[in-house]
């Protein structure tokens, strides 16, 4: 089945989510595409039955393709051409196993979830988001003060990122503007070249750099391997001035634990940009953003019409790849995870 060519039959695409126009555009003249107007969550039945139906399925990272959707016996895909770059959200060995490709968007959003971080490094010490809800919440301000809304310097602080790939990488080229100093724990070190560059400190020992950071960034991604990397016993490991930023996966930190810790005042604060159980939002993590305590944005990281429709040209690439009988540019095997 080739896309686009007249007399040939085009390729059913299933789209979970609404995209860009001009992708949705681009998508309904090379295919068969079925469009999500109203952008309401496709039900785990809707996507299965769109599993039963579609040649392609074009999901998001909040879809989630699991073993039972991949396994229905009339069981259609050909390909899963996700809109994400990270994959936790598909079942990729039971998709493997049986004969499906799954693809995804890397290295388009590197630089705004870069940028979001930073933003959040600078955030939560600063008392950002907690200085302008006193303008924006009808909250008395007498002026200025020298003793009031004291934050910390970023300047010279320690900051150890856990991940050092593209995303990480990018955030350590941000904080070393800021004077931050740079660590980072890896699976294995960077490129000499890159360390230098960077400034950066390798801790083989997770445990060792958590203990002795100021400010602790989340970039990696999430896998079975990641799953509460910042586990309870870790969490208590950090410094009670210390804070914590997390623009990758909600799944990477025990959630619960960093609450109860923050909330007694082991840990100094974190700027948040996704959530263990999204897209429910643990209430007492909203409690403590009113306290002052953390910095909570939704999931928004990635989210700049740049990097959409970057994201958009990558899934049509990929799914014209495909159907073309090529390799696509962006397969995901399951050794890779």
């Amino acid at each position: 089945m080739r896309a686009g060519h007249v007399g040939e039959e085009k390729a059913l695409v299933v789209v979970t989510r609404k995209l860009p126009d001009s992708i949705e555009t681009r998508m309904r003249e090379l295919f068969d595409a079925r469009i999500n107007l109203d952008d309401a969550p496709m039900s785990a039945e809707q996507i299965a039955e769109a599993a039963r139906t579609a040649d392609v399925l074009v999901p998001t990272v909040t879809d989630h393709i699991s073993a039972d959707i991949v396994n229905q016996p009339d069981c259609r895909l050909k390909l899963i051409a996700n809109f994400g770059n990270g994959v936790d959200n598909i079942d990729v060995e039971a998709a493997h196993a049986r004969g499906i490709t799954v693809t995804n968007t890397p290295k388009v959003l590197t630089e705004d979830t870069a940028d979001m971080t930073m933003a959040l490094i600078l955030a939560v010490p600063r008392r950002m988001i907690e200085g302008a809800s006193i303008l924006t919440e009808g909250k008395p301000w007498p002026g200025w003060s020298p003793t009031w809304m004291l934050g910390h310097r970023i300047g010279g602080k320690r900051l150890g990122i856990i991940g050092m790939g593209r995303i990480g990488q990018a955030v350590a080229r941000r904080a070393r503007a800021f004077g931050l100093q740079i660590h980072y724990h890896n699976r294995r070190p960077v490129a000499p070249k890159i360390a230098e560059e960077l400034g950066a400190t390798y801790w083989e020992s997770l445990d060792q750099m958590l203990a002795r950071m100021d400010i602790i960034s989340v970039n990696c991604p999430h896998t079975p391997a990641t799953y509460h990397l910042l586990s309870a016993r870790r969490l208590k490991l950090i410094r009670k001035d210390a804070y914590i930023v997390n623009t990758a996966r909600g799944g990477v930190t025990d959630e619960d634990t960093l609450i109860k810790l923050i909330e007694g005042g082991e840990i100094g604060g974190a700027g948040l940009d996704v959530y263990e159980h999204e897209p429910a939002v643990n209430p007492k993590l909203v409690r403590l953003a009113k306290a002052g305590k953390v910095t909570l944005l939704p999931h928004m990281g990635s989210a700049t019409i740049e990097g959409r429709v970057e994201m958009g040209e990558k899934v049509i690439i990929n799914i014209r790849t495909f159907l073309d009988a090529h390799k696509p540019p962006d397969r995901v095997l399951p050794s890779m995870l």
